[in-house]
């Protein structure tokens, strides 16, 4: 198992990151919230989960131990797998995770694609104990400074797709967010928003 791995960060992208350690570049899937915290650094350490399948070696990424409890909890659940877990990581804060789960609120976690109603119950069934003694603590989320209009579409377009959420669709929605709140939105609040209304 892969626990962590510390080295130059090669290329950032709000979905996945390249990181160069000692000569070999890792691909590795991250959430939107642990983009926003590698901003623009060149060397980080990322804390890593290995998932093996038949047909591929995928490894997570998390800015620190916090994020990938909540994520290792969040795969144990029936029907949670690691891409979704991780569109759970992009689309809310694991704060809003855990809130979601401590209330008894259904429908923030329904909200994300990929969860329907029977898994955000079986989320709460499962988790809510968990949570509550304090096994899975909520990360500090640092916030994204804003970048161009363009790039930042462009961007998150690509973040989208690489989901798995038809182009035409992104595209369309991005469009209806950035005429509704305008062109101040962060890459992270737009992905974020293009996720809720997916």
């Amino acid at each position: 198992m892969i626990a962590y791995l510390n080295g130059r960060l090669v290329h950032k992208d709000p979905t996945h990151v390249l990181l160069e350690v000692n000569g070999i570049g890792y691909e590795v899937k991250i959430s939107l919230n642990t983009y926003a915290a590698l901003k623009d650094r060149e060397q980080c350490k990322l804390l890593t989960w290995l998932h093996i399948k038949e047909d591929a070696h995928t490894l997570y990424g998390f800015q620190d131990g916090a994020e990938k409890r909540l994520f290792l909890h969040l795969i144990s659940v029936s029907g949670v797998g690691p891409g979704t877990a991780l569109m759970m990581l992009s689309s809310l804060k694991p704060a809003e995770i855990e809130s979601a789960i401590i209330h008894d609120d259904a429908r923030t976690l329904s909200a994300v694609k990929g969860i329907g109603a029977k898994t955000a119950q079986r989320l709460i069934l499962e988790l809510r104990d968990k949570v509550l003694k304090g096994e899975v603590v909520s990360p500090s989320t640092a916030s994204l400074s804003p970048a161009s209009h363009n790039t930042t579409r462009q961007e998150a377009l690509s973040a989208l797709v690489t989901l798995g959420i038809n182009r035409a669709a992104a595209e369309k929605n991005l469009d209806s967010i950035l005429k509704q709140h305008g062109t101040t939105l962060s890459l992270e609040e737009l992905i974020k928003l293009a996720l809720k209304n997916a």
